[in-house]
This record gives C-alpha cells, sequence and structure tokens, in this order.
C-alpha cells in the first residue's frame, strides 16, 4: 500500500513523502498512530503543505535538540557486568539500560525507543547512536567492562585496542598497495622482464 507521511518516520522518510509499505505495517501502526494516511488523490494534493509546514517545524526543533546533541557525543556511560573469561557477558546491556544511564548522566528524559542499538553482549567499547531528530543522531561512548575491574582499566585497554585494530588496518592497506604494485610491475604476456623495463624506461 502507498501511503503519505504526516510526520517524519526514522528510516522510512520525512512528512510528506509517499511511501510504498507492507499493509500491515500501515495499518496497523502508520495510520493509527497518526504518521500517516492512504495515499489517496484528495491527500496527495496536501503534500506540499504537508512538506512546507514540516519543514518548519524541524527546524525548530533541530535548534532546539542542538545542545543537547553535543552532550551526548561528548558523553561516556559504562557498565560494570558480570562476563565469561571469552568476554561474554552473563546477558546483555539493553537500549532500556543505556536510556536510563544517559537520561541519569545528562538531568534529560531519554527513551529507550530513541536509542538505535542492538543488546550490547561483549566487553569493551561500543558505539551507538541515539535519535534526537530524523537529523540529529548523535553517537554516544558506551563502555562496558568486567565486574570487579576498575573503569580506568577497562577504558586503556579499549583504546589500547582501538589503537591495535588501527595498525593492523594500515598494515593491511600497505600490503594490499604493494600487491597492487607488484602486479603492475610485472611483464605482459610474451614480454621478457628486460623488455618491460625497456618499456617503463621509454
Amino acid at each position: 500500500m502507498k501511503v503519505l507521511l504526516l510526520k517524519d518516520v526514522y528510516k522510512l522518510g520525512r512528512a510528506g513523502d509517499v511511501k510504498k509499505v507492507a499493509n500491515g505495517y500501515g495499518r496497523n501502526y502508520l495510520i493509527p498512530q497518526g504518521l500517516a494516511v492512504l495515499a489517496t488523490p484528495s491527500a496527495l494534493k496536501q503534500a506540499d503543505r504537508i512538506r512546507t509546514e514540516a519543514d518548519k517545524q524541524r527546524a525548530v526543533l533541530n535548534q532546539e535538540m542542538s545542545g543537547l546533541a553535543e552532550q551526548l557525543e561528548k558523553a561516556t556511560i559504562s557498565f560494570a557486568v558480570r562476563a565469561s573469561e571469552t568476554g561474554r557477558l552473563y546477558g546483555s546491556v539493553n537500549t532500556r539500560m543505556i536510556a536510563e544511564a544517559l537520561s541519569e548522566e545528562l538531568g534529560v528524559e531519554i527513551s529507550h525507543r530513541q536509542v538505535d542499538a542492538q543488546p550490547l553482549r561483549v566487553i569493551g567499547e561500543h558505539t551507538i547512536r541515539v535519535r534526537l531528530t530524523v537529523d540529529l543522531i548523535p553517537e554516544v561512548r558506551v563502555i562496558v567492562y568486567r565486574e570487579g575491574e576498575t573503569l580506568e582499566a577497562a577504558i586503556q585497554e579499549a583504546e589500547e585496542r582501538a589503537e591495535s585494530e588501527a595498525q593492523a588496518e594500515a598494515m593491511e592497506e600497505l600490503y594490499s598497495e604493494a600487491e597492487e604494485t607488484e602486479e603492475s610491475a610485472e611483464p605482459a604476456e610474451g614480454e621478457s622482464a628486460e623488455e618491460a623495463t625497456q618499456n617503463d624506461a621509454e
């Protein structure tokens, strides 16, 4: 079915957009929640007006939320958890836990529905996204560490791991570039190495 969005819908579209969606999603969620209407000819005549009004409201909301977005970008929250020797958690850190920790840290209400993340199931540093508006989706640093260890040690370990991974990626790129250079320097089929060198010189 085709619907006309009345409001911005995360990962679907902006107010005024016409989208094709599954019948159940449209009838059971979008339309009852007042987020969309059926894309009938009469409804489509309102699309430009809906889009213009939404643009104005979005600009105001983005302005209001910009300060909170900056706070979230700078925020680091942590969870001490029980975990196995391999780093797997006995359970998980879910979106509700993350939202509650952020609300407490920043003194503002963050809903778990705004946290765009799968449950965290391993220790280490994670980056999760918090949806404030369709345009403002800041990233937050989350440290999950083993009970009995200090947060400082966990942060240091996460930084060392990130540095090690960055070095490994850099080395991999160097090897890849070296292989490409070697391949381009190989003589063409039927061409001797001396001829290849001579051609390169020319």
